[in-house]
Parts: structure tokens; C-alpha cells; sequence
């Protein structure tokens, strides 16, 4: 706590947007000045993405997919950490008192944000669920879990729907990302406890005429519409009044039955700062002058959700991201330029937009005037989200977020669906599932032509519609001979390398075909006939499985055939050096590669849901065959 001469200590209590924002210009700006001092104090040692928090709620991704370590964050700048509690701030002795320690400062910054804000409702803080914290969002998705599995075993009707009805209070951000995201939950839900999705039912309770009040009604009317859309059902004009353990009572005197009560129906400032000794505006915000310093107190400045400052008579400064970040700028800046000079600057808000996910795969966005809807809306914010990592300077929480919501989500939760996916890595075999496929067309097809017209005919674009002028002479369908190394067929096995040559392989893997397989295929072969039936079969066979791995359907049986033709073709004395990596490549792809950029994105779900069904049966959580 020791002050030294001419030591300039700047200490922010709170490690929110505004907080972090702040921390980080400062940093930058004095990080060669060890005349300057930077102490960061929040009660937890990591940052949270307060935007994203219904993503973990409602298990889209895990939980440290939001959780940003200070550390992490801060590391290799000047910037102090501390983890701890706010006891006491003495503005007269500029001393910040904690838990554990003091720190003196002569510039402060309070950026601890606000809190959900109840509004007196009987009820709420005992029965309901707030989606405020990072804490608040575990809470949330292990009752909902529970809940549902606990449901999945009750009989009583009334009952058991009561506890799969999920009510969220309020309209705003929150309440609708939060919905939306359990709009897509719930299909999974229902599979893992073997009910329904139809038997989960989804509220939203707003007191207003309306809903999404900050978008323009024909952003709203699109959202609500999609909602409706998806079953969810819409109480507008509808105050809750009181939160029981089971039920909701509206301002009507109805009883919506319902275990769980998310309540996003409002923010107020930071309960702590109630003992700090300055003017409150509306909600408890803490009143700042037009640079974002406390009307009470000098060198005290507010920032983010806790600042109330009225940009226009009666209308403060919106709680978004947006504006938590602006307020810490226009702070930051002006203690630059109280310790180095310079002109303070008044805060002017520049808001780009509102942008609300709805799930993972639909959102409404008015960005500058520009209104998108659909995948459009969500792919937007997630470009402000990767754009808000720049500004923080963190490229590698940029990289887990990128990680987290393309490639670590399941059930289609992402606006790729799961075609961008690790489960499984089957996006990086893409590549390699179109060049097999070639390598089965081509083949293919010079045996359709014929190998001398095929080669020819793609030797330059300009002779490519020779292959419309019929099928060449040596081709395998005209043939009238058979083009294999069979002893039977007047081609002794120890001839395999001038078969090979007939059919324009390169040098043999084996030099003659096993006795064993041999055996084998006269046994399959038994006549000249059928085996020439055999051979012209084979160009179609080849063209079925090439189309087929580039279609990326059934890849698991077209690869598993491709596999076993080389192994064939190889016995066979047939199979090329120059070919054999198609091998190794075919087993490779038979990881389920048709997933990504393929048919059996659709078809194998999809046959998987309904043969299942008709074999073994539906599940159910619980049987009643008595009935």
C-alpha cells in the first residue's frame, strides 16, 4: 500500500467488459511507465462472457467455454491482479480496502456491473433462477438436468407436466437467447430421458404489450413469429406477481404450473455499491458527469452497467456490451489525460446495433440500419464476438471461442450444424473423400471408354467431347474377352505383369495371384461367362462407389467396398504400386466422412431414427402396456 514519490496508482474494482476494457488501454498506454500503476480487483479470478451465459445454461457448451482466466488475460502486461472483496472504499484517503489487503490509489475505477433486479416479487429469490452470473448459468442447466430426469419417472400427469413446463420472465436479451436456446435443448433432453420434446413446454411471461422492446417491431414480429413457430408460448400483458416452488400467479390470478422460473425481467447496479457513499440514479446506477467521473467525488470514475449517465434527458446510457466498453474507453482515456495532458473528452455513445440469437441456428440483428434475420443474424454476432477479442488483445480466447461454438457443439447447435464438427474429424478428410471418389470415377471410366480413348479424350479440354463420339475399342463393356489374370482364361498367373499391362497398370504389387485366391475366384468364376458378366459389372460397380464417396453417401459401405476391391485387385496381381494409397485412404474415410458436406448428414440420421423405431421399438421413460 506503500505510496512512492511521484507513483501514480490506478486501481479498478470490478473484471466485467467495462473493467477489463479499461485495464487493458492502460496497460497499453503506460506499458514502459513505471511512474504508473495498475491494480485490477474482482472477487473471482476470471472474466465472463455475460452474453453467451444462456449457452451454457442450456448446455450448448461447457461452462469454461466462458470463463476467461485474468491471468490468461493479463499475463506479460503490467496490469496487478487480485482476487478478492470489496470491504470499504475511503475517498478521502483514496484507499480501497478488501478482504485481505489495502491499495491506495489516486485514480478508481468502479466497473462492478449490476445485477438482476426482482423488483420486490414474492418469491423470486427463494423459487426462481436468475441467469446473471457464471454461477447462475451452472445452477440453471444442472436443475433443468435434474428436473427433466426427474420428471421422466413421475405418473402423475398433472405433475409431471408441471416439471417439464420452463417459464422465462422478461423479453429482453437474456430471457430470449435463454428460450431460444431451449428450443433447441429440449430434443436432446427428451432423447436422453426417453420422453417427448412435445412433452417439454416453453413460456415466456412478459408484463408488456410486447415483447423485444429494444428492436424494431418488425425485428420483434420476426423473432416472435419463429418462436411461435417452435411451440413456444408467448404471455404478453401478463406481470408475474408471485413465484411458488410449482407455479407462477400472474397479475390475472392465473397459476401458470412450473417448476422452473427463469427470471430475466430486469438489471439494477452492483448491490455493494449501496455502502459507497454516492449519488444513485434510476435502478441504483451510480451517478457520472459526461467524462464518466463520479458527480461526487474526483478521480473516482464509473463505467458499464453501474454508470448512469443520460445521453439524451431520461435516457442513460443502454446496459449493453457495447456501451460497457465505451464508458471504459472515455474513463481510460481521460486518466491518461490527467496524468500525461491533454484535453478530457466527453462520452458520446456510437451503438451499431442490437443483435439477438434465438438458438443456435436463427437470430434478428439491426446492425446500422441494416436488418438481418435467420443464419445471417447469428453468424453477425458471432464475427462482434470474435471482433471483441481483438479488442481485448486476446488471440487465444479467440481461438478457444472459435473451438467452442464451430467444432465442440453437438446436435447441430451452431449455424454449420455439424458440418463443421470434431467430433469424429471428419471435416479434414473432405479433401481426401473427393480424391478417392476421383480415383474410383476415373477408373471407371477408362474402362467405360476404354483406356486409349479415355486418356486421349482428357489429354487437353479441346478433345474432351471425343467421349461423345462412342466407346473406344478396348473398352471393358464391348469387350469380349476377359481382361484378368486367370490360369483358366489362357493368362497363367506367372504372367500377371503383361494382364497388368493390358489394362495400363504399373508395376504389380504381387507378381502372381496367391494359389488360395486363385482357388477362390475360380470358385467365383466358375465359367469364361461369368466372369466376362463380372468384368462389365465392374465399371459400374467402380462408378457407384466413386459416386458415392463424393455424394458422401453411405460412405461407410462405399468405402468399405472400395477397400476391399484393392485387397482383390492386390491378390488379383492387378493393383498398381502408384494406386495403393487408396487403400490406406478408404479405411481411413470410413470414420462416417459423408457427415461433412455429405448425404449422410440427412440420410444416416435419418434411417438410424426410423429403422430403430420400427425395429426395437420407441423408448419410453415409462411403460404402461397394461393400458
Amino acid at each position: 500500500m506503500n505510496r512512492k514519490n511521484g507513483q501514480k496508482n490506478i486501481v479498478i474494482i470490478g473484471a466485467g467488459y467495462a473493467g477489463v476494457h479499461a485495464a487493458k488501454k492502460l496497460a497499453k498506454k503506460y506499458k514502459k511507465d513505471d511512474s504508473v500503476s495498475i491494480t485490477l480487483i474482482d472477487r473471482h479470478s476470471y472474466h465472463t462472457m455475460m452474453t453467451e451465459l444462456h449457452e451454457v445454461a442450456a448446455h450448448r457448451v461447457e461452462p469454461d467455454a466462458i470463463q476467461f482466466d485474468l491471468r490468461r488475460l493479463f499475463n506479460r502486461t503490467k496490469v496487478k491482479l487480485v482476487t478478492d472483496n470489496v470491504k470499504h472504499v475511503d475517498y478521502q484517503s483514496k484507499v480501497v480496502t478488501t478482504e485481505h489487503g489495502q491499495f491506495s490509489f489516486d485514480y478508481l475505477i468502479l466497473g462492478m456491473g449490476g445485477e438482476p433486479n426482482d423488483f420486490g416479487t414474492p418469491g423470486v429469490q427463494e423459487n426462481g433462477f436468475t441467469l446473471w452470473s457464471w454461477e447462475d448459468a451452472v445452477r440453471l442447466r444442472e436443475h433443468i438436468e435434474k428436473i427433466v430426469r426427474k420428471a421422466a419417472t413421475v405418473h402423475d400427469e398433472a405433475t409431471r407436466k408441471a416439471m417439464l413446463t420452463f417459464t422465462v420472465c422478461g423479453s429482453g436479451f437474456t430471457g430470449i437467447e435463454m428460450v431460444g436456446e431451449l428450443i433447441e435443448w429440449k430434443e436432446r433432453l427428451a432423447k436422453d430421458y426417453k420422453l417427448d420434446a412435445d412433452d417439454i413446454t416453453l413460456y415466456v411471461v412478459e408484463a408488456a404489450p410486447t415483447i423485444l422492446n429494444m428492436l424494431e417491431r418488425r425485428d420483434a414480429d420476426k423473432a416472435e413469429s419463429y418462436m411461435v413457430k417452435q411451440g413456444v408460448k408467448i404471455l404478453k400483458s401478463a406481470p408475474i406477481v408471485e413465484v411458488k416452488e410449482d407455479a407462477i400467479v400472474l397479475k390475472s390470478g392465473e397459476e401458470l404450473p412450473t417448476y422452473t422460473l427463469i427470471w430475466t425481467a430486469g438489471v439494477r447496479a452492483n448491490s455493494d455499491t449501496k455502502d459507497y457513499g454516492m449519488s444513485a440514479g434510476r435502478a441504483g446506477r451510480l451517478k457520472v458527469n459526461a467524462h464518466m467521473e463520479s458527480e461526487d467525488y474526483k478521480d473516482v470514475y464509473v463505467v458499464g452497467d453501474l454508470a448512469y449517465f443520460e445521453e439524451e434527458p431520461g435516457k442513460p446510457t443502454p446496459q449493453i456490451v457495447e456501451a460497457a466498453e465505451q464508458t471504459a474507453m472515455t474513463a481510460a482515456k481521460n486518466i491518461i489525460a490527467e496524468i500525461s495532458g491533454g484535453e478530457k473528452e466527453e462520452y458520446v455513445g456510437k451503438y451499431h446495433g442490437v443483435m439477438v440469437s434465438i438458438g443456435a441456428r436463427y437470430g434478428v440483428a439491426n446492425l446500422s440500419g441494416v436488418h438481418l434475420s435467420g443464419w445471417f443474424a447469428n453468424f453477425m454476432k458471432h464475427m462482434v464476438n470474435l471482433y471483441y477479442f481483438f479488442g481485448i488483445r486476446s488471440g487465444y480466447y479467440m481461438y478457444q471461442y472459435v473451438m467452442h461454438e464451430f467444432f465442440h457443439t453437438k446436435d447441430k447447435r451452431n449455424i454449420f450444424r455439424d458440418f463443421l464438427t470434431r467430433y469424429g474429424n471428419v471435416l479434414w478428410s473432405l479433401p481426401l473423400r473427393v480424391f478417392v471418389a476421383g480415383f474410383w470415377i476415373i477408373e471407371a471410366c477408362a474402362k467405360l471408354w476404354g483406356e486409349s480413348t479415355w486418356k486421349d479424350s482428357i489429354s487437353s479440354w479441346s478433345k474432351v467431347p471425343n467421349l461423345f463420339n462412342g466407346l473406344g475399342e478396348d473398352s471393358w463393356l464391348t469387350a469380349t474377352s476377359v481382361k484378368m489374370p486367370f490360369e483358366w482364361l489362357q493368362t497363367a498367373t506367372s504372367g500377371a505383369s503383361e494382364a497388368a499391362t493390358s489394362t495400363d497398370f504399373a508395376t504389380p504389387i504381387l507378381s502372381k495371384m496367391p494359389f488360395w485366391f486363385e482357388w477362390i475366384m475360380k470358385i467365383m468364376l466358375p465359367t469364361p461367362e461369368v466372369a466376362l458378366f463380372m468384368q462389365k459389372m465392374m465399371i459400374f460397380i467402380e462408378l457407384a462407389i466413386g459416386l458415392a464417396i463424393l455424394a458422401g453417401l453411405f460412405t461407410w459401405l462405399a468405402n468399405a467396398a472400395s477397400a476391399a476391391f484393392l485387397v482383390m485387385f492386390t491378390l488379383c496381381a492387378m493393383l498398381g504400386w502408384d494406386k495403393v494409397w487408396a487403400l490406406p485412404a478408404s479405411i481411413a474415410l470410413m470414420n462416417g466422412s459423408g457427415r461433412t458436406f455429405g448425404l449422410d448428414y440427412w440420410v444416416v440420421p435419418f434411417l438410424q431414427r426410423k429403422l430403430g423405431d420400427w425395429w426395437y421399438g420407441k423408448e419410453r421413460a415409462i411403460y404402461k402396456d397394461y393400458k
